[in-house]
């Protein structure tokens, strides 16, 4: 397995995504989930990135479940406020308290928020919801070791986030299709959090 470093950590450049496990009869198939987590550690892969809405929340709760029998510190987990659904803004606590509860874990090693875009970026820059500062918050008392973002939004959005937030954000994740280097903007993305010194996830 290739690593990146990433201030203290040592990143599998492949991570495993949550977001599309094996079903049966509608539900994740956790014997299947668990063969395919065992294989990608077991292949030196250490970053798993699930969110508050991946298989209708039993993404969270299942590859908690499953990583819990792994030491904690040998592996990297990434989950999502769920923005892309403007009623969830002004839950902020609430959700993090509850995703806290359902992957069995104290902390998350990286904490996004999730899917920056036209329709939510109002939301996600009104100080009512205090959805940043919750969540800087909670990295300040550890529980997040690492803040970042996610972004499906166009670049005139996303330098409305980084305005406003860029101070705080340590990393975003883009799609990025290295057959269309320009699909959602990617190459001016890149450009600019570059420019800011942010490190780019690939989706």
């Amino acid at each position: 397995m290739i690593y990146r470093a990433f201030k203290e950590k040592k990143i599998s450049l492949l991570a495993m995504g949550c977001m599309r496990l094996p079903l049966n009869d509608g539900k994740i198939n956790e014997e299947e989930t668990s063969v395919m987590i065992d294989t990608a550690i077991n292949s030196g892969i250490n970053y798993f990135d699930t969110a508050w809405g991946y298989h209708g929340g039993e993404s969270e709760r299942v590859v908690g479940k499953l990583l819990n029998k792994y030491p904690r510190k040998s592996y990297y987990v990434a989950t999502k406020f769920p923005g892309y659904d403007l009623s969830n803004m002004g839950k902020v606590e609430e959700i993090f308290e509850k995703q806290l509860e359902k992957t069995g874990m104290e902390y998350f090693d990286f904490y996004l928020i999730h899917n920056v875009c036209e329709m939510n970026i109002d939301a996600y820059l009104n100080p009512e919801y205090g959805t940043y500062e919750y969540l800087m918050k909670q990295k300040e008392n550890g529980r997040i070791k690492h803040l970042g973002f996610s972004v499906h939004g166009n670049t005139e959005t996303m330098n409305r986030f980084l305005a406003a937030y860029g101070d705080g954000m340590e990393f975003c994740q883009i799609q990025l299709n290295w057959i269309d280097y320009e699909f959602q903007r990617a190459d001016e993305k890149i450009s600019i959090l570059k420019e800011r010194g942010i490190p780019v996830w690939v989706m």
